[in-house]
C-alpha cells in the first residue's frame, strides 16, 4: 500500500523483498516498463492529466493518495469531479482538469494520545434517501476513528461541493472502544451497495490486518444526517489447504492476518469482488450470505516465508508453483468497467508489477481473464503509475475533456522527486487520469 507510515513501509519492504528472492522472472516483472513498451504482451496507456503532488511529511499536512471515486454530474458532465482519498490529510475534490477543489481535513484525534483521523477509501452512492430528500454522497472510511464519514455532493456549490453530513453518534465499525480503535485493525477497505429489490443502500467494510468484512446500512437520521447499522459479517480465510497437502498462510508479522482493501460490488448482479492483497480476487454474494470463490490468486499464493523480527522482512522459500500468472501482490484497486449492454470487465491493480488486469465482468464466464495494460510516462514530467493502490473508472461521456469515459488511478510515486532540503526527497504521491478510450484501443476492450 502506498501509506508511508513506520509499520507500513516495513510491510511493504519485506513483501518486496520476499518477491525478489523468488528468482529473475519475478523480478523482472518488478521492474516498470517505460511509456510505449509492450512487457509481457502487455500494452501500455498514458495519463493525460494529474493531479498536484501530496505529501506525506509535516510540511505536506502528512497527505498520502490512496484510492479515487468518479461522480458524474448528470446535468453538466463537464463539471464532473473526482474524489480521493488522502490518508491523515483527510479528502480531496478535483475536477476533470485534476484541478483542486476543495480540501477536507481528516477529524482530529479524541484526545492527544489518540489516533488522529485517516481515510482510506471512498465509494458514492447516487439518489442517497436522507430526511431532506435524495442525494449523491460520497462515503469514506475513516481508518484512524473506526467509522464511516458521509459526505453530501451539491454540485451548486462549485468551489465546495461536499458537505459532511455524518451522524456524530454514529458507532465504530468493528472496535468495542477507543483502545481498540488505537490499535487500528478498523475500517479499511469500502465499497457500496445498492440492493435493487428493496432500494436500499449499503457499504461493505473490511478490516485492517484481519480477514473480517462488514456489511452496514446506511440510514437517515431525523437531523438530516446519516448513519449505518450493522447488518453482518463474513471472515475470508486465513490460511490454505495448497495441492501438496500443506497449509499455507502468508508471510506477515506476527499476528497480522492478510487484509482486504480493494473491493466494488457488481450493481446489476449483487456481487461483491474482494481483493485479498496477498492472496488473490473473491467473488461473493454482496450480502455476506454464501460461500466466496477465488476468481484468481497472486503470482506468489503458496510461497512459504520466514519473518525475521530483527530485519522486519520475510525471507521466500522456493515457489511450489501454485500462484496465478496476472497478479503480483499486492492484489489492489478493483473497480468495475460497465458496458451499456450488460458487458463489462473487473480490473484490478497489480501493485507488485505495475500493472492492470482486466476479467470479464459475467460470472457465468467465472470472471475469464481477458488481457491487462500499464499506465506508462506521457513525458518527463507527466509519469505513470507505480505500486498503485487505488483505481476508479466510469464509462459514460464525461463533456469535451473526456468523451469516452475516464480511468483514474493512484500513482504510488509521484515523480519527478522534490528535495527535502536535508539532501534527500519527499514522499510524494498523486492521481493519474487516463482517457478510458485509450484504455479500450490499447487493450482491445
Amino acid at each position: 500500500m502506498s501509506s508511508t507510515s513506520t509499520k507500513e513501509v516495513v510491510v511493504r519492504t519485506h513483501r518486496r523483498t520476499a518477491a525478489l528472492v523468488l528468482g529473475t522472472a519475478v523480478l523482472a516483472l518488478l521492474t516498470p516498463a517505460p511509456a510505449g513498451a509492450d512487457d509481457g504482451g502487455l500494452p501500455t496507456v498514458t495519463p493525460v492529466g494529474e493531479t498536484p503532488a501530496l505529501h506525506d511529511d509535516e510540511a505536506g499536512g502528512n497527505s498520502d493518495a490512496d484510492d479515487p471515486a468518479i461522480w458524474r454530474n448528470a446535468a453538466d458532465p463537464d463539471r464532473s469531479l473526482v474524489i480521493a482519498t488522502a490518508k491523515e490529510g483527510g479528502l480531496r475534490v478535483y475536477d476533470l482538469d485534476a484541478r483542486l477543489v476543495q480540501s477536507l481535513p481528516a477529524p482530529r484525534p479524541p484526545a492527544e494520545d489518540d489516533a488522529p483521523g485517516r481515510y482510506n477509501n471512498v465509494d458514492l452512492v447516487t439518489g442517497l434517501r436522507t430526511s431532506t430528500g435524495r442525494a449523491d454522497v460520497a462515503v469514506v472510511s475513516d481508518r484512524g476513528n473506526d467509522r464511516l464519514r458521509i459526505y453530501r455532493i451539491d454540485p451548486s456549490k462549485p468551489g465546495g461541493p461536499l458537505t459532511d453530513i455524518t451522524d456524530p453518534a454514529t458507532a465504530p465499525v468493528f472496535s468495542t472502544g477507543q483502545a481498540e480503535i488505537n490499535d487500528q485493525r478498523t475500517a479499511y477497505g469500502l465499497a457500496t451497495w445498492q440492493d435493487k429489490s428493496t432500494g436500499r443502500s449499503y457499504a461493505l467494510v473490511s478490516r485492517r490486518e484481519r480477514t473480517r468484512l462488514a456489511l452496514v446500512e446506511l440510514k437517515p437520521t431525523a437531523s438530516g444526517t446519516v448513519t449505518y447499522r450493522h447488518v453482518r459479517t463474513l471472515d475470508l480465510p486465513a490460511s490454505f489447504r495448497l495441492p501438496n497437502g500443506t497449509t499455507w498462510s502468508p508471510c506477515a508479522e506476527p499476528g497480522e492476518l492478510p487484509q482486504v482493501e480493494g473491493m466494488v460490488v457488481d450493481p446489476a448482479t449483487g456481487t461483491l469482488y474482494a481483493g485479498q492483497e496477498d492472496i488473490g480476487i473473491w467473488r461473493i454474494r454482496a450480502d455476506l450470505t454464501g460461500k466466496p470463490v477465488l476468481v484468481d490468486k497472486v503470482r506468489e499464493y503458496g510461497v512459504p516465508g520466514v519473518y525475521d523480527e530483527e530485519t522486519e522482512e520475510c525471507s521466500a522459500g522456493a515457489d511450489p508453483g501454485y500462484g496465478g500468472d496476472r497478479l503480483s501482490a499486492d492484489v489492489e484497486g478493483l473497480t468495475l468497467l460497465q458496458e451499456s449492454d450488460g458487458d463489462g470487465y473487473l480490473l484490478a491493480s497489480s501493485q507488485g508489477d505495475d500493472t492492470f488486469a482486466l476479467y470479464d465482468r459475467e460470472v457465468s464466464e467465472d470472471n475469464e481473464y481477458e488481457g491487462g495494460f500499464r499506465v506508462g510516462a506521457a513525458s518527463a514530467t507527466l509519469d505513470g503509475a507505480q505500486e498503485c493502490d487505488g483505481a476508479a473508472v466510469l464509462n459514460a461521456p464525461l463533456g469535451s475533456r473526456y468523451p469516452s469515459g475516464l480511468l483514474v488511478v493512484q500513482d504510488g510515486h509521484e515523480t519527478p522527486d522534490v528535495p527535502d532540503g536535508e539532501g534527500g526527497t519527499r514522499t510524494a504521491t498523486g492521481f493519474k487520469f487516463v482517457d478510458l478510450g485509450d484504455v479500450v484501443d490499447a487493450a482491445d476492450l
